[in-house]
């Protein structure tokens, strides 16, 4: 046993070192978000904000030489937000209802035993990693969905933005079921027993007590699901395509903030160029974005929080 003089020299570099550990998370945080920062205004000096966001066409490739075609520099960048915005639509309209009833099921009508069957086998999803996802969008789906296209007479592309959001909406599916389904078994069992004593069947008592009370968490787990799905890049790459079409199209290919940057910092390339240094204004503008997500979705979780602890 340590004595009092030694527990106490114990405690203070125990102190030490948990701020110590502290200090660099926050310091690597400040950095990264300086070094985009930086990266992101010196591009900004180069093409004005205005362009960036408000422009219709994105074709980052710059003219080497004056006759050079096919290399404008627009940087537009409206495209690749509509089509990140429509692979992450995509992406929710198959994760919520799936992760959603899967929580429902699991929290509210699932015995003990199968509970423990099917919620570990749905989180093993989350597990994956993303580059299998996308090989499998890129080698299985995409090219099903093209086929069940042509067989329907419903043109389709090789690389869509349906067949990048289905398989994406896959991956976040575990997200959304785990979080919900602790937010719904964090509801007070006396909000279901008096609803059930007041004559309410099961599933009454579920859709109107139980979802209702856990809507706060449930509303923050779709937030956490966005920004999970705004970040995601290989299923993209591998997916929908690099093609900045400004379309609304689930059919055709698109491409995202992510895809772009992977595209922008691939190979050897002049980091004072417009090119690359535009890879950081999508950075930004996708750190921004997600910061935003899960500021919101942190507010409403400690909303929720508050109101049964």
């Amino acid at each position: 046993m340590f004595s009092p003089h030694h527990k106490s020299h114990f405690e203070k570099l125990l102190h030490i070192l948990l701020i110590f550990s502290t200090g660099i998370s926050i310091l690597i945080t400040v950095s990264i978000i300086a070094s985009v920062l930086f990266e992101a205004l010196k591009f900004f000096k180069l093409v004005p904000l205005a362009d960036f966001l408000f422009g219709f066409k994105w074709s980052p490739q710059i003219a080497l030489t004056a006759d050079q075609g096919g290399s404008s520099g627009a940087f537009g960048a409206v495209p690749v937000f509509l089509g990140t915005l429509l692979i992450t639509t995509i992406a929710l309209i198959v994760a919520v209802p799936a992760g959603l009833f899967s929580a429902i099921y699991i929290s509210e009508y699932a015995s003990s035993r199968m509970r423990g069957i099917i919620k570990p086998a749905l989180e093993i999803l989350a597990g994956i990693p993303s580059v299998v996802y996308g090989y499998f969008a890129a080698v299985a789906f995409a090219p099903f969905l093209k086929h069940m296209g042509e067989r329907i007479g419903i043109p389709i592309a090789a690389e869509s933005a349906f067949a990048a959001g289905f398989v994406m909406g896959i991956m976040i599916i575990p997200f959304i079921m785990s979080l919900s389904d602790d937010v719904m078994n964090a509801v007070p069992a006396s909000l279901r027993a008096a609803s059930l004593g007041l004559g309410a069947t099961h599933s009454e008592t579920v859709v109107k007590v139980v979802i209702p009370a856990a809507l706060p968490g449930i509303m923050g787990a779709v937030l956490l699901a966005i920004s999970r799905g705004l970040g995601e890049t290989m299923i993209v790459v591998m997916a929908a395509g690099l093609t900045a079409n400004l379309t609304l199209n689930p059919f055709s290919s698109v491409t995202t903030v992510t895809a772009q940057m992977v595209t922008l910092l691939t190979g050897d390339q002049e980091f004072g160029s417009s090119k690359t240094l535009a890879a950081f204004a999508l950075g930004l503008s996708l750190f921004l974005t997600t910061l935003a997500l899960n500021v919101i979705a942190l507010m409403i979780v400690k909303k929720y929080r508050e109101q049964y602890e």
